[in-house]
Order: C-alpha cells, then structure tokens, then sequence
C-alpha cells in the first residue's frame, strides 16, 4: 500500500484517521472551528468551501470563486489550524451547499493548489466538465495530493460499480487517496459498501481508500473501517458536512476499542 504521509498522519496505516469538517459560514466561524481543533482527538482537517459564505460571486462568465476572499481568508486559517488541511468545494451534483461554474470549479482548484497554504485537495472524480484528469495532474505539479471522490445522495450503487470507480479514481486518474460517499435506503447497502471497500482494499488497492455509508443507516460503516479496510472517517465539529457524522470525541473512543480488538 502507498501510503500518504502529511506530518505526522500517515494516511492507509493502522486505524483510521479521524477528520473534521469545517463548515462555518463566516471566517470568524471558520477560525474558531479551527482553533477548538486542537482539544479534539482530530488529526485532519477539512474546509468546505462550499458552505463558506460568499465564496462563490455571479460574473459575466457565471458563478465564479471569489478568489482574493478565498486566499486571504485560507491565509488566516493556516496560521490557527492545528492540523493537516484538506480544501473542498463540494458541488451541488455531489450533495454540495453553493453552485458554481465548470470554469469557476477549475480556477478554484487551481487557485488552492498554487496557495501553498493546503495540504490536501479533494477533487470530484466525475465532475461534469470532466476536467478531473487535468485538475488532478495540476494539483500534482504542485506537490499537492489529492483525494478523488464520488457522492451518491440517492442511493447506493452496485459492488462492483463501486470497486469500478475506486479503481478509475487510481488506475486512470492517478489520485492520491479514493474516496466514496453513497446513501443506503436498507442495512442490505450498508453491507454492499463495506463489501466494496473490501474488495477494493483487498484485490486492487494500490493507495488507500476511504469509503462512508451516509445516513443513520450507515454510522457504523464511519467506524468499521480498520475491519473493511477504509483509512479515514468524518466526525461533526458544529454543523456536519454530510448526513450520519458522529462527535469526535466519541468516534475517537470507539475507533481505540475496535483497535485493541483487531490487534488481539
């Protein structure tokens, strides 16, 4: 396995890491969340850009980022987070909370890499303009990892369409880190995720993945994934980013006893 170290996170190692969104509307909401990070047992950090207020402006070319808010205010944040940063603009298409243009999506992404100021960078793997590829290659020219993702809010696809887009997320877009979010509507695609996850991780998994079952139906897949083999879960710190997130403080504990259990 190619893990992916950040400090001292090494991500595909051991059990899982523990991230925490950070979903503030305002930048003083922003700082706080980040500040009150280092009394929790969190070791990444996540900021949604898509939930950050004004982040996105109307233009002649349509919805575009607000670039000069965007950075000044990611300048800020670095110098109070206590941990790794992963930036994230989630789409509409992919459960996100602002629109923005296929253009606006790209400069942004760019934007965040060329900033220095992030660790991490997650990039929709099947978003519409299908610029992933190049996003992807853009983010790696600059030393910036990368996370590719899908989200299904609806439902849960099939085993094996979810194996095969872990393995296009690797295999074809060279990302970093695999990640997928689906939405079960019975226990039977719980059990189809983490089925997934282990067949990914198993028979084909060259980085690590991360995978989530969304909902109350899918909490335990947020704390199974040393047993499936997923490499990162999402805890709620103030508003959560997707449905089924668990408090920090008790994913951390119960993350300890299924650790001790697998370790004998």
């Amino acid at each position: 396995m190619q893990t992916v170290r950040i400090g001292y996170v090494e991500i595909g190692e051991g059990r899982p890491c523990i991230i925490a969104p950070i979903t503030a509307p305002s930048i003083d909401g922003v700082m706080d969340t980040a500040t009150s990070l280092a009394d929790l047992p969190v070791e990444l950090a996540e900021w949604r850009l898509d939930m950050f207020e004004d982040a996105v402006v109307e233009t002649p070319e349509g919805l575009m980022p607000d670039l000069p808010y965007i950075l000044q205010s990611l300048a800020g944040l670095r110098t109070v987070i206590p941990v790794a940063l992963i930036a994230t603009f989630r789409t509409v298409e992919e459960g996100g909370s602002c629109p923005i243009s296929d253009e606006g999506y790209a400069q942004l992404v760019k934007a965040l890499c060329d900033s220095r100021n992030i660790d991490l960078i997650d990039i929709e793997a099947f978003h519409k303009s299908g610029r992933a590829a190049e996003l992807i290659e853009y983010a790696h020219s600059r030393h910036i990892p990368v996370i590719a993702s899908f989200h299904d809010f609806e439902a849960t696809p099939e085993k094996d369409e979810i194996v095969r887009r872990l393995r296009l997320m690797q295999d074809e877009l060279g990302a970093d880190i695999l990640k997928a979010a689906v939405m079960p509507q019975s226990r039977a695609d719980v059990l189809t995720l983490l089925a997934a996850t282990e067949d990914m991780t198993t028979n084909y998994a060259s980085r690590p993945v991360i995978t989530m079952s969304m909902g109350a139906l899918g909490a335990v897949s947020r704390v199974c994934g040393q047993s499936f083999g997923s490499a990162a879960t999402f805890v709620q710190v103030g508003k959560e980013s997707a449905p089924g997130q668990l408090g920090a403080e008790e994913t951390d504990t119960v993350l300890g006893i299924l650790e001790e259990a697998v370790q004998g």
